[in-house]
């Protein structure tokens, strides 16, 4: 029988490897907890940011001025981010009349080849950029994945959360935002 000085730490173990990935590099320090990140994202104006398609395109923030955008920090190998990415396609589906864009940013360290290998055998019908520490600096620091923004029409974070939520709880949260128009 554990104590119960211990069940606070295997809980919140436990809360972390389900909610989220951590830096796949073994060198790499442990991710901190989602409540209290090294650099905290403020809500407040978003960064501006230009990224690879994966074809080498550019993509940039500001062709998504009056679009609310969803912007998911992710990568193939993250179960948790894995698991999203079906409700991502059906909510970009379902709200794409409503202005709602879905971009998926990859942290993936092995280029774009790997990416669209996974993007083509599971069906991911959104935008999909290559990330760089530019953006994850930007952004605050990216600790865990998947980490996801919700920045406005006007380019303001509205949201962000750390790890995975059900796609039932994530559209509640969206809708939220869906009728606030841009200033």
């Amino acid at each position: 029988m554990m104590s119960r000085s211990v069940w606070p730490l295997v809980l919140g173990a436990l809360a972390l490897g389900l909610g989220g990935c951590g830096p796949k590099s073994k060198e790499a320090p442990p991710p901190k907890p989602a409540a209290a990140p090294a650099h905290s994202p403020q809500l407040g104006q978003a960064p501006s940011w230009r990224l690879h398609d994966l074809e080498g395109g550019w993509v940039d923030s500001e062709q998504f001025r009056g679009k609310l955008v969803v912007l998911d920090f992710w990568a193939t190998w993250c179960g948790p981010c894995r698991q999203e990415i079906p409700g991502y396609v059906e909510l970009q589906k379902k709200y794409a009349s409503d202005g709602l864009v879905v971009i998926g940013v990859s942290l993936d360290e092995g280029g774009p080849e790997i990416v669209k290998k996974f993007v083509q055998k599971y069906g991911v019908s959104y935008q999909i950029v290559m990330g760089d520490d530019q953006i994850t600096e930007a952004f605050g620091g990216i600790h865990a994945i998947p980490t996801t923004f919700i920045i406005g029409r006007d380019g303001r974070i509205l949201d962000h959360k750390v790890g995975a939520v059900p796609r039932a709880a994530y559209e509640a949260r969206l809708r939220n935002f869906l009728a606030v128009p841009a200033n």
